[in-house]
């Protein structure tokens, strides 16, 4: 992929796993306020959760969430009955990914994962 800015300094890292603990709305706030003071950035604005309520299919079911960030955002998405997750740690600031793989794993109770870095 052709770098379109390369005078924007951008860390990405994507984690995809299977989770064993219960997940619910201050769960995913919880997470937003512990990955940001891990990885030394602060959220600038009230993160945003939704959940789909019962709405849509069954596999589905779950929250979509967002918290900004001074040095962009943290996306996370939650399928709560397959236990599955999906975050996206998109920044303009470097940061350690092992710090943030640990903690996810240790917050979640990560029984299984993937990421790659962009």
């Amino acid at each position: 992929m052709k770098d379109l800015a390369p005078e924007i300094y951008r860390q990405r890292l994507l984690i995809e796993a299977k989770y064993d603990c219960e997940v619910d709305k201050q769960k995913i706030l919880d997470y937003f306020n512990g990955i940001a003071k891990e990885l030394d950035t602060k959220i600038y604005g009230e993160p945003t959760v939704h959940s789909t309520d019962g709405t849509g299919k069954y596999i589905n079911q779950g929250y979509d969430a967002f918290a900004p960030l001074i040095d962009s955002g943290i996306s996370v998405y939650i399928w709560t009955n397959a236990k599955f997750l999906s975050v996206l740690i998109y920044t303009c600031k470097k940061f350690e990914p092992k710090k943030a793989l640990v903690f996810t794993k240790k917050f979640f109770n990560i029984k299984e994962i993937e990421t790659i870095e962009f």
